[in-house]
């Protein structure tokens, strides 16, 4: 595979594919797909589970040919899992050499063994993939947590049909020269696979965007896209890690490093990319933004702004501003807490008077020395019952709190 010189990346990168390590073998149930049923609201298509069943394929080389293209898939309804028609797994089932054939076309070797298809040396075939030769479709850790780099078969014997001359002999002086200085594609061209799998399998133009900037670290992503709440929408977006779930630190450190893009030319190539689909995606719709359902409460006009809700929460009525009455509330009653009438007054009873110089219950202690209070008068009844509650004002040194 030789370098495009009119664009920088090599020839052949925007062939899809996934990095995740083939899984172990296990038994694959060969049983009807129409009989797994497929989900409610989904007519006609199955999970990726019972699709990889049906092809008799184990779960890494049905991702594989999902990635390079080998089997179609349609988007999943609100999960955000793709899934496969029942039409296209009997298509795939009724090619030749089903299933054989299907497995070899998603077959990938190490190494040595692609060495060994080459009929040359492990050495020979790491100075070719440096140089960008061949593209890695995958990779995986050893027990050393190297990176090991998966190819695919066929890619290695069509490699080997068509350039004979570089398996045998003295490599040409311009790819000597370049293996002299260290250079190495491996990374860079197996990103650029992945890519173009990232974007052939995208929902929507700002799917795409977000697919480029997974590429580019949040530094640069956030020159390039000066929009905090569109910075924001694409990390949402943001495609899965191929490490899957795992909670190995060092396969998450190894595989982040391995996502971003670190060569000059490289970097300025998914920036400039990023840019003009980012124009894309702002032409086809705005991206969201917070605030979007946010819900205006009734009130006056022009008097309520806008609150937003949280999930679950349960809409109020806002207190009524001064001088205005409550639903339901009668033509006469007064609204409570108005700033007219802050507070309710005790209604005088016949023939009380006022009593001029006593203190008021608001004191911020008892006692005639308790902190700073206001003068008031309080309205207390005539005759006995009044003399009795003067002479208990007088004992205490400050009135009760409440004039019965």
């Amino acid at each position: 595979m030789r370098d495009d010189t009119t664009t920088g990346m090599p020839r052949g990168w925007m062939s899809a594919d996934r990095a995740t390590a083939t899984g172990p073998g296990h038994a694959i149930d060969t049983g009807d797909v129409t009989g797994a049923g497929p989900e409610k609201g989904a007519a006609d298509t199955v999970p990726s589970g019972r699709a990889a069943a049906a092809l008799e394929l184990r779960r890494g080389e049905f991702e594989l040919a999902v990635h390079l293209g080998h089997v179609r898939t349609t988007p999943g309804r609100g999960t955000g899992q793709r899934r496969v028609t029942l039409e296209e797994i009997a298509r795939l089932r009724a090619a030749d050499g089903f299933p054989e054939a299907l497995r070899e076309r998603v077959r990938t070797v190490g190494t040595a063994e692609a060495a060994r298809i080459l009929s040359t040396t492990s050495a020979r075939f790491t100075r070719l993939a440096r140089t960008g030769h061949l593209t890695p479709v995958r990779f995986r850790l050893n027990r050393y947590r190297a990176v090991v780099w998966l190819y695919l078969a066929a890619e290695v014997r069509e490699f080997a049909e068509r350039n004979a001359d570089l398996l045998v002999g003295k490599l040409p002086p311009g790819l000597r020269a370049r293996v002299d200085e260290g250079e190495d594609w491996r990374a860079r061209n197996w990103r650029g696979r992945r890519l173009a799998m990232l974007l052939r399998l995208a929902d929507g133009p700002w799917a795409r965007c977000a697919a480029i900037a997974s590429l580019l670290d949040a530094a640069l992503v956030g020159e390039t896209v000066d929009d905090p709440h569109e910075r924001t929408h694409l990390a949402r977006l943001r495609p899965e890690a191929p490490y899957g779930r795992t909670e190995s630190p060092a396969v998450r450190e190894i595989t982040d490093r391995l996502l971003l893009a670190d060569d000059p030319d490289e970097i300025l190539w998914h920036r400039t990319s990023l840019r003009l689909s980012l124009d894309e995606a702002r032409a086809s719709g705005p991206a969201p933004r917070p605030g979007a359902d946010r819900l205006r409460l009734p009130g006056p006009a022009g008097s309520a702004p806008a609150l937003p809700i949280r999930p679950g929460a349960r809409a109020v009525d806002p207190a009524p501003l001064p001088g205005t009455r409550r639903p339901g509330a009668t033509s006469g009653a007064p609204v409570s807490g108005a700033a007219s009438d802050p507070l309710p007054r005790p209604r005088p009873e016949p023939g009380a008077r006022s009593v001029p110089g006593l203190r008021s219950a608001t004191a911020t202690g008892p006692g005639p020395g308790a902190g700073s209070v206001r003068e008031a008068r309080h309205r207390v009844p005539s005759g006995r019952q009044g003399e009795a509650i003067r002479a208990r004002w007088r004992r205490r040194g400050t009135p009760p709190s409440r004039v019965g």
